[in-house]
């Protein structure tokens, strides 16, 4: 079997993804992964303890067959797609993070001091986890969607609501790289 070791060009995956859209705007769906979390809650039963939840999760299952695909599609391209974990990264960015801590940057795509179960298994991990897994169903709450609802969906309908979120979470990611990140490593 012979390995794809390029990622897809422009002007085959941006098509993809607007031929995507134009199904799901046709369908009378909106694209966002923050709202498979909502139908999640409320599967679970999130909408006996708030009320936000109590939706009907059956209106929303067409995200859970998008997520399963998700989650099928990277297990499939990391397991049978991909030759190799290395990712070819800019000589600077790896001096770069070794400066703040991440040792053999682009040996893989998870640098280990950040996702290692030990890491993530320590109370200094866990904190971070946790307080990163606020912040963002924070932001998206507080948003009206994430980044990949705002980004595609919104941009592409000119909405100024996710114009000014996209900015709000380019300004946040920036903010994290830059100078969060290092004091946590």
């Amino acid at each position: 079997m012979e390995f794809i070791t390029q990622p897809w060009a422009w002007y085959v995956a941006g098509p993809i993804i607007a031929l995507v859209m134009f199904l799901l705007f046709y369908f009378g769906e909106r694209f966002g992964v923050s709202s498979n979390l909502e139908t999640l809650c409320s599967i679970g039963g999130a909408g006996k303890f708030v009320d936000y939840f109590k939706i009907d999760w059956k209106q929303n299952a067409w995200n859970l067959i998008f997520i399963a695909g998700a989650i099928t599609g990277g297990f499939i391209a990391a397991n049978w797609l991909s030759p190799t974990d290395v990712v070819n990264l800019n000589p600077q960015t790896v001096q770069d993070l070794a400066d703040i801590g991440i040792a053999n940057a682009g040996a893989s795509y998870l640098p280990d001091e950040i996702f290692s179960v030990e890491t993530m298994l320590s109370v200094k991990g866990f904190l971070v986890l946790l307080t990163a897994g606020i912040l963002v169903g924070f932001g998206s709450r507080w948003a009206g969607g994430c980044t990949s609802g705002h980004a595609i969906v919104g941009l592409s309908n000119l909405e100024l609501p996710s114009l000014i979120s996209v900015i709000g979470f380019f300004i946040g990611g920036l903010t994290m790289t830059w100078l969060i990140l290092p004091l946590i490593l």
